[in-house]
């Protein structure tokens, strides 16, 4: 095997991960692995957004796994990714709207963050006390904030991880002064736990907690930001002024949409990722304890925690994007698997105006992104005709009928999603997956 990094060339049934990218998905980087086909990831996730926002040194906006290689998995294939847990580890976080102030960055403070003071690109810093300038550059002490947080909230979550409190000023502050206690980081993460800022603008709020992972694919083919792995976030990348800058068909060639933050990618659904790397280079990370669609205020409650997937490779996969199919419950109620009685229901209508039979049925959900909304359905609509070897009118006919378009994050990540002809789904290898997950 001749990636570089793999420790061992037979492939394993399990691998542990408990390391963490500098936030850039590199396909020249070592891999973890292999883990052979139909194995286990068993991981420890960092916290993805606001830690790395206010790390200077991380390069892409979160810090996410290292990619694992996946024995038998040739670009070209996908991996379908089953999601057996997701756990918040966490004790407590913190998160807000966010605005990014001027001076801080070359050209996109995600990912390129700068100290204004020494014009140290990617600096060094430390914590120096608690709120919003406690992040202090190593070289010159210059406090360095590529974000601030405009509105936001400190919330603790019980012992069941079943629910959360929002807390006032001085409990943040509180917990602000054991940051890395109360984020339960990983040992081997780098991050700034975002709890030093202790912001606590709407202290007494209830939250339900949903946990779910908001980076979870395959490695793309050329070094990116991870956060930055996806149509809306990745524009940023085009004709940037930084080492990360892409041209718009670069970006589209390379990605692989692994960041999605679509909150049905939780335990039990099943998601196929492209593979446009040998092995695939399976990663995850920026899990967040909740969120609704389309994450509007930019973030939300991201939090370290403990994951278990079993990857298995797709070959020959016909698209360039992610499948999902999600928990029977996370389906839009006309996506649907129809009834024993509502078949036989409509057999019996067929039959009275001369048809032989009705389609079989099964649900899916394309994934499409793009720098807007608008673009991203056209992108997901797309993919879905590609996929099925329909024409876009088709799919259009189908998700309204019998789907939706869901928004997973503003500006530019949806889901097409739909009931599909289960002989389309067999013909690229998927209807089984659809049949596990829905009984059909």
């Amino acid at each position: 095997m001749n990636k570089p990094g793999i420790a061992s060339t037979a492939p394993r049934r399990s691998v542990i991960v408990d390391r963490y990218t500098n936030a850039v998905l590199d396909p020249d980087a070592p891999m973890l692995g292999p883990v052979e086909n139909g194995g286990t990831i068993i991981a420890n996730t960092a916290p993805g957004c606001w830690g790395p926002m206010i790390t200077p040194s991380l390069r892409g906006g979160h810090e996410v796994t290292q990619p694992v290689y996946v024995d038998g998995a040739e670009p070209g294939d996908g991996i379908a990714i089953r999601i057996r847990d997701v756990t918040v580890t966490a004790i407590a976080t913190a998160s807000g709207h966010d605005s990014s102030p001027e001076g801080f960055c070359l050209g996109d403070p995600y990912v390129a963050a700068r100290c204004p003071s020494c014009d140290e690109v990617w600096p060094e810093t430390h914590l120096e006390g608690i709120g919003q300038d406690a992040v202090k550059c190593n070289k010159c002490g210059n406090a360095v904030t590529p974000f601030e947080i405009v509105h936001g909230y400190t919330v603790v979550f019980d012992e069941t991880r079943r629910v959360g409190v929002t807390v006032p000023r001085a409990a943040a502050e509180t917990i602000a002064r054991d940051p890395y206690h109360y984020a339960a980081l990983p040992d081997g993460s780098v991050q700034h736990p975002i709890l030093a800022f202790a912001p606590s603008d709407m202290p007494g709020v209830m939250v339900r907690m949903r946990p779910f992972l908001g980076q979870l694919g395959t490695t793309p083919s050329r070094a990116m930001p991870d956060s930055h792995n996806a149509g809306d976030f990745g524009a940023f990348l085009v004709g940037a002024p930084h080492a990360y800058g892409l041209t718009p068909e670069e970006l589209l060639e390379h990605k692989t949409d692994g960041h999605l933050d679509i909150d049905a990618v939780r335990p039990g659904a099943i998601l196929i990722a492209p593979v446009k790397v040998k092995g695939g280079g399976v990663y995850m990370g920026d899990m967040h304890a909740a969120q609704g669609d389309g994450e509007i205020a930019g973030h939300t409650m991201d939090v370290a925690g403990s994951v278990t997937l079993q990857v298995e490779v797709v070959k020959n996969y016909p698209i360039d994007g992610p499948v999902l199919f999600p928990l029977l419950e996370d389906l839009p109620p006309l996506a649907r698997p129809f009834s024993a009685d509502e078949r036989a229901r409509a057999e019996k209508l067929a039959r009275s105006w001369g048809l032989a039979a009705v389609e079989e049925l099964a649900p899916i959900s394309v994934i499409g992104t793009a720098p807007n909304m608008n673009a991203a359905i056209d992108n997901g609509l797309e993919r879905a005709a590609k996929l099925l070897g329909i024409s876009v009118p088709e799919v259009r006919n189908r998700a309204t009928i019998n789907g939706a378009i869901e928004i997973g994050r503003a500006p530019g990540v949806i889901q097409v999603t739909f009931l599909a002809p289960l002989a389309k789904l067999d013909a690229v290898g998927l209807g089984g997956y659809a049949r596990e997950q829905y009984n059909l």
